[in-house]
């Protein structure tokens, strides 16, 4: 059934007019009882969409009624999963189509939750409230950290109960991304269908994502290094501030850039670079420290599925594929450097930044001191005395050494602490914040302390005294995240 009033919907299909092989048609479940518990209107108003007409129509935000002109489908794909190749797919998940907004920018609008699909692979389709929630606090949470990601529009109840390990409450998450084109698409493309289908999905993700390189000598050599740089700024900025994706798998990584499916993701809290927070992580894959070559062996997944059209002659275009996975390793590191000196207020560069950097994180992982709330602190010059990190020797001489040179460099030093303020970030949606906000409306349908924890999130750049509460460490014990499927 297709919904008559007009709330800003402006739809169109492209994705739709790739080969079948890419998508099915599919018809979201309907909700018993839909009820909208958080939607964004900033976003919404973005969108070009009409809020107030939006919040009456709320079954399209469960899948009951369809907005004009969309036309639902399951996305096909493939992926490395903890490195292990199979085949995926939307099993939860229906592209209701892509919003043209007033911009015109376009965008996938996603519900993600909304019943089976011939990808479900066995499960049912839905999801929990619990992790719809998580993903639209830690998305828009993201985008205030100013990190490319998806984006949430509502979250709706079903008023029907999932069963996982226990009956929780259903839920459909609205997600906005620029595509939902991931490596494993490609992957897909590769595997299961042929050359001219490769092609037609490269050329359409070079239209929508890249036009620019569409006259390029190479273009899908430049779409491999166009998307290598994508990754290579965004992994540098969640190393830079302390987020922990948990499953870095190629399906799981968007060829627009954006961070996409934030299942057991987590904010580190002390610093230490083998951080995992992921249940099914065992061996540590997805550790902090790991992100930045698992982006590495990602971009190489995605180079292999696109060799035969980099080159007729694959063997030939090995190497230039390998070049650009060389690059983008240069590039990740240039990118998180830069970060570094820009979170210690240094605006120049010079070689003895690397080691002035590591031995302050070193001094960190020593002292188990908190990666945000350390960078806070110099920010402020507010050092606590009762931070162990602050009470070292080792500390005070690094400190000095980072005082002369702020005092080289042609900033002033009131400067340098406005540009530290710009990239240190004065709250992170911390997981014990996060995890008691979901309780509480889990268990006491009490959608307050999410609001407040997206309020302090909306730019936590401020330094407001309302973040100061938010910023406190967490108690100092093991935390766990699962992916919610």
């Amino acid at each position: 059934m297709t919904d008559k009033h007009n709330q800003g919907w402006h739809f169109d299909n492209s994705y739709q007019r790739l080969p079948g092989l890419f998508y099915t048609r599919v018809q979201p479940a309907e909700a018993e009882q839909p009820e909208i518990v958080l939607f964004n209107e900033t976003l919404a108003a973005q969108l070009g969409l009409d809020s107030s007409k939006l919040k009456q129509e709320l079954e399209i935000f469960a899948g009951n009624h369809l907005p004009d002109g969309s036309m639902p489908i399951a996305q096909a794909y493939a992926g490395h999963q903890f490195a292990s190749f199979t085949m995926l797919g939307d099993g939860r998940a229906v592209l209701l189509g892509e919003q043209i907004t007033p911009s015109g920018a376009r965008v996938d609008i996603q519900l993600k939750g909304s019943g089976r699909t011939p990808y479900s692979r066995g499960g049912d389709g839905r999801a929990v409230l619990g992790p719809m929630i998580r993903e639209y606090l830690i998305s828009e949470a993201m985008y205030g950290l100013r990190i490319p990601t998806t984006r949430s529009l509502a979250v709706t109840t079903t008023g029907e109960k999932v069963h996982r390990e226990a009956p929780f409450p259903g839920a459909v998450l609205t997600r906005v991304a620029a595509s939902h084109i991931r490596v494993g698409t490609f992957q897909y493309a590769r595997q299961w269908g042929d050359k001219q289908d490769l092609q037609t999905l490269a050329d359409y993700t070079i239209d929508r994502h890249y036009p620019e390189i569409a006259n390029d000598e190479n273009p899908y050599l430049s779409l491999l290094n166009k998307t290598a740089e994508k990754q290579a700024a965004l992994i540098a900025q969640w190393q830079l501030k302390g987020f922990i994706h948990g499953v870095m798998n190629t399906d799981n990584v968007a060829i627009s850039g954006e961070t996409i499916d934030y299942g057991p993701c987590a904010f580190m809290d002390a610093y230490d670079r083998q951080t995992v927070f992921s249940s099914i992580d065992r061996q540590g894959r997805y550790a902090y420290g790991n992100q930045p070559e698992i982006g590495a062996w990602n971009m190489a997944r995605f180079a292999e599925s696109m060799l035969i059209l980099i080159d007729d002659v694959e063997e030939q275009a090995l190497p230039k594929a390998k070049a650009v996975i060389q690059r983008y390793l240069k590039l990740v590191e240039e990118n998180w450097l830069d970060g570094m000196r820009a979170k210690l207020g240094i605006s120049d560069k010079k070689e003895q930044d690397v080691v002035l950097i590591q031995r302050l994180l070193d001094l960190m992982e020593q002292h188990r001191a908190d990666f945000t709330n350390t960078f806070r602190s110099l920010t402020l010059q507010q050092l606590d005395t009762g931070v162990r990190l602050f009470q070292s020797k080792a500390f005070d001489k690094w400190y000095q050494q980072w005082q002369d040179r702020l005092a080289e460099q042609a900033l002033s030093k009131e400067e340098a602490y406005q540009r530290m303020k710009q990239h240190n970030p004065s709250i992170i949606p911390r997981n014990h914040l996060v995890e008691e906000a979901i309780t509480e409306a889990m268990s006491h349908q009490n959608y307050q302390p999410i609001h407040n924890l997206l309020a302090v999130c909306k730019d936590p750049y401020a330094y407001t005294k309302e973040q100061a509460s938010y910023a406190e460490e967490p108690p100092d014990q093991p935390y766990t995240t699962y992916c919610g499927t």
